[in-house]
């Protein structure tokens, strides 16, 4: 299990630091200049040297990744082009409507993900599992915009019960914080919920059918016993890795459910530093990214053995 674990270790650190490169080279191989957006259209080339020189731009590649990368090692993720304060800064007041929205979507995805998946599973053939699987066709399909503009039309155009957007911080209250995130969460969720559902009735339908489920209810096992002390235990590998994922990968969703719902999070963030080329934000959330990735990865693998204990490394 140690030499697992630091085999593990290595690879993520090997991992983070092709991602730097990738990072680092695409934005400044992309096309378009910081520096001609800073300046505006009237600016003189003179003008516009000056600006690259002041940030730094005109140096080699070589010379500029090795700058950034020793203040990300360091913990400085570097100074915005067109606000001039720390990325970080940035960053941390941003996080409370994205960690927000993450979560609640996370639990409300597994929540009814896996609770479909069983119950598709153990319905096989039926009508609740027909119905169950066309949903979940149908949510995976679906992209998330559009399911944010019906139900912004629905709920709080129609009926007006829920506000159409923005964003309330906890501080003020626990009932408009959550209130505001109900329509981003479940715009949010229903991919998600979906492909989890998916993955849970594959997984269940598999271990359902072993010899040992049958000789269980043979010996008189009750269907909660057979599905949750026996089938959901053993298909949880697959269902686990699966969640793991969608966690990780909820920053692209993030993203668009921010800019519909006009929520001040990360996702915004990025966005405008996207049309503004402003580097040190961008290239500062993307290692955050996908330096959360690769440890939820880890410790998702890491959990294995805890779900079933004949994995060994």
């Amino acid at each position: 299990m140690a030499a697992y674990i630091l085999r593990r270790m290595v690879s993520t650190v090997a991992v983070m630091a092709i991602v730097g490169i990738f990072v680092f080279l695409l934005l400044r191989l992309a096309p378009g200049d910081p520096a001609d957006i800073i300046a505006g259209p009237r600016a003189t080339p003179e003008m516009i040297a000056g600006i690259r020189e002041q940030l730094g731009l005109n140096q080699p590649l070589p010379v500029q990744f090795v700058h950034w990368a020793l203040g990300i090692l360091g913990g400085d993720l570097g100074t915005s082009i067109f606000t001039g304060r720390p990325v970080r800064e940035l960053i941390s007041q941003r996080l409370e409507p994205t960690i927000s929205l993450s979560i609640l979507t996370i639990i409300l995805s597994v929540t009814i993900g896996v609770s479909f998946g069983v119950l598709a599973a153990w319905r096989s053939g039926g009508l609740v599992d027909r119905i169950l699987t066309a949903f979940a066709t149908l949510g995976f399909s679906v992209p998330v915009f559009v399911v944010g503009f019906f139900l912004i039309y629905l709920f709080a155009i129609r009926t007006r019960w829920l506000p159409v957007q923005g964003y309330q911080p906890i501080d003020d209250g626990f009932g408009p914080w959550f209130v505001h995130l109900i329509l981003p969460t479940v715009t949010l969720s229903v991919p998600y919920i979906a492909f989890i559902a998916r993955i849970a009735r594959a997984s269940m339908l598999e271990v359902l059918s072993e010899d040992y489920m049958r000789t269980a209810a043979a010996k008189g096992a009750s269907s909660y016993s057979m599905l949750f002390h026996h089938a959901l235990k053993n298909a949880g590998v697959p269902i686990l890795t699966v969640i793991g994922l969608s966690f990780a990968g909820l920053i692209g969703g993030v993203v668009i459910t921010e800019t519909v719902f006009n929520i001040p999070g990360v996702g915004r963030l990025v966005v405008d530093a996207i049309n503004n080329r402003d580097y040190p934000i961008i290239q500062g959330v993307l290692i955050l990214i996908s330096g959360l990735y690769v440890l939820i990865n880890l410790a998702v693998d890491l959990s294995y053995t805890l779900i079933d204990p004949r994995i060994r490394y």
